[in-house]
C-alpha cells in the first residue's frame, strides 16, 4: 500500500512537532502519547518510505534533507488546512472567505490599503487579513500557503518556480524625516548635513535596503556612523516623529505621508529605481476574493500613473 495512504492528520501533527522540538520526548508530551509510541511511529513511516527522515544525536533529533521536504509539504498541508476553518467560519458568518495579503513597506502605507477599498467595494463581504513584514519573510508565508498574495519591492533572489509575479511600478527612494527637522531650515540640504543625523535602516538583504546599497555606492558614499535598523513601518514612523532621526522610503509610500503631515521629503537625489511587484502562487485553487484582489491591486496602480 502506498505510504501516503496510511497518513492521517494526527501524524502530520506528530511529524510537524518533531519538527519543532527536534526532540522526541518533547513532541510526546506534547501529543499526550507516549515516547515509545512516537519513537515506533517515526520508525516505520521512515521504512515505508526507505528514506531516513532524521538523524539521531545525542542531543535530539535533526531533520535529514528528505525529512526537510517531508516536513515542507506537511506545513503545506497545515496551512490549506488552516485556511479552509477560517472561510468555512467567514462563510458561516455571512462572509465570502478569507483573502490573506502580506505587504512590505513600500506598499503597506498606499497600494495595499487602497486595494483593500477597492475589493471591498466590489466583495462587501470578504474578509482581509493583512500581514505587514519584510519580504523574505512574506515569501516563505506564501510559498507554505499561509498568505494568497504578498506586495512588495521585488525580490528576485527569492524567486520560487512555483510563484508568480507581476510588475506593478516602477519609483525612486527618498530620505524622509518630520515636518520640522533641521534638514528644512535654511538652504537646500547637503550629503554632509543628511550623514550628521542618525538614520532609520530596513534590514540588510531587504529590497529597499539594497536599493539604499546601490544609491550611496552611485553616490559615493558609505552609511553614517549612527544608524538603527528596523522592519517595522510603525516603529519607524514613531522614531521619525519624535526624533531628528532620518528615515528612507519609497516614492509613493513617502507621498501617502507626506498628505498626512507625518513626514517631508529631503531634496537630495538618490538614484536609482526599484520595482515593486506582486506574487501569488501558481496553483489551481485560488478563492475568487483572491483573483479580484489581484485585479484590485492593478486598478489602484492604474488610477495611480494617471494621477
Amino acid at each position: 500500500m502506498d505510504w501516503t495512504h496510511r497518513l492521517r492528520l494526527r501524524n502530520l501533527q506528530m511529524l510537524l512537532s518533531l519538527a519543532q522540538t527536534r526532540n522526541i520526548s518533547h513532541s510526546a508530551a506534547a501529543l499526550n502519547t507516549t515516547q515509545p509510541a512516537l519513537s515506533k511511529w517515526l520508525r516505520e513511516l521512515e521504512d515505508d518510505l526507505g528514506l531516513p527522515l532524521f538523524e539521531r544525536h545525542a542531543r535530539g533529533l535533526r531533520p535529514t534533507s528528505y525529512g526537510e521536504a517531508l516536513i515542507a509539504h506537511a506545513r503545506r498541508i497545515e496551512a490549506q488546512l488552516d485556511r479552509a476553518h477560517s472561510d468555512m467560519e467567514a462563510m458561516r458568518e455571512g462572509g465570502s472567505g478569507q483573502v490573506l495579503i502580506g505587504t512590505s513597506g513600500a506598499a503597506a502605507p498606499d497600494t495595499v490599503p487602497l486595494a483593500m477599498l477597492a475589493l471591498l467595494r466590489r466583495m462587501p463581504q470578504a474578509r482581509i487579513r493583512v500581514v505587514e513584514s519584510t519580504m523574505d519573510q512574506l515569501m516563505g508565508q506564501l510559498a507554505q500557503g499561509e498568505l494568497d498574495i504578498v506586495v512588495g519591492r521585488s525580490a528576485p533572489e527569492l524567486h520560487d518556480p512555483a510563484i508568480r509575479s507581476e510588475a506593478l511600478y516602477l519609483e525612486p527612494i527618498h530620505f524622509v524625516a518630520r515636518p520640522l527637522h533641521p534638514l528644512f531650515e535654511g538652504g537646500e540640504p547637503t550629503w554632509d548635513a543628511v550623514m550628521g543625523h542618525r538614520w532609520i535602516l530596513w534590514p540588510r538583504g531587504t529590497p529597499i535596503r539594497n536599493a539604499l546599497d546601490s544609491a550611496l555606492a552611485a553616490a559615493g558614499r558609505d552609511l553614517p556612523v549612527d544608524y538603527v535598523e528596523s522592519n517595522s513601518a510603525t516603529l519607524n514612523m514613531t522614531l521619525l516623529a519624535h526624533s531628528d532621526m532620518v528615515g528612507v522610503a519609497s516614492h509613493r509610500a513617502a507621498m501617502r505621508l507626506v498628505t498626512m503631515n507625518a513626514v517631508r521629503i529631503v531634496p537630495l537625489r538618490l538614484s536609482g529605481f526599484g520595482s515593486v511587484e506582486m506574487y501569488w502562487r501558481n496553483d489551481g485553487l485560488r478563492p475568487a476574493g483572491v483573483e479580484v484582489a489581484l485585479e484590485c491591486l492593478r486598478e489602484v496602480v492604474r488610477g495611480q500613473g494617471d494621477s
